[in-house]
């Protein structure tokens, strides 16, 4: 399979992929094809790891994307309506950042090799200040800010459940980012296992 599409894709954010992922610039710029090269390589004892994390089948797991992809694109379609645009926003981002980290980064950031491609994507989905997003989502702590430029939301930043909410802000060009980090690597992921 030839990832060219999703590794031009994600050359827009070859820098972040380079500063906040702390990829190389030459990875970042073959970002889906070095992942599904990671874990097309991975032992057959890591892929039973990933694969036994969830009840769920790889298969469906992949059908569920396609059909999130299909989705997405419809939505696309669908031009200055207020309903298709809060609920494209609804679905993508429980996807990206509740389904998908549950369901794919978590394991891959504890199965794939240290240094990896999939590995460092993995653990900066997983991780904060992507995590503290995810919580948010998740507990239905959000809002959007009153010009539409960016989402606002409150969440903890550790584990205690007695600590005060914090309140924060992801922007458009943020969120657009790990979302579509979140979709490269769990295309790059189920479509390799």
């Amino acid at each position: 399979m030839s990832w060219h599409h999703l590794d031009t894709q994600m050359k827009l954010f070859s820098a972040r992929l380079s500063s906040e992922v702390k990829l190389t610039p030459e990875t970042a710029a073959k970002l889906a094809t070095t992942i599904a090269t990671d874990i097309r390589f991975l032992s057959l004892e890591q892929k039973s790891k990933i694969r036994a994390t969830s009840p769920v089948s790889l298969k469906d797991r992949l059908s569920e994307l396609q059909a999130f992809q299909g989705w997405m694109e419809e939505a696309q379609a669908i031009r200055n309506n207020p309903f298709v645009t809060r609920a494209q926003v609804l679905s993508q981002n429980y996807i990206c950042f509740v389904y998908l980290p549950e369901a794919c980064f978590r394991v891959l950031a504890k199965v794939c090799p240290t240094g990896s491609a999939a590995r460092k994507c993995a653990k900066f989905l997983s991780d904060n200040p992507v995590r503290l997003f995810r919580n948010a989502i998740a507990h239905a702590n959000w809002t959007y800010r009153s010009d539409f430029q960016a989402i606002v939301y409150w969440a903890r930043k550790g584990s205690d459940p007695t600590e005060l909410l914090e309140q924060f802000e992801v922007t458009h060009d943020d969120l657009h980012f790990w979302q579509a980090l979140s979709r490269c690597v769990a295309y790059a992921t189920y479509s390799n296992l």
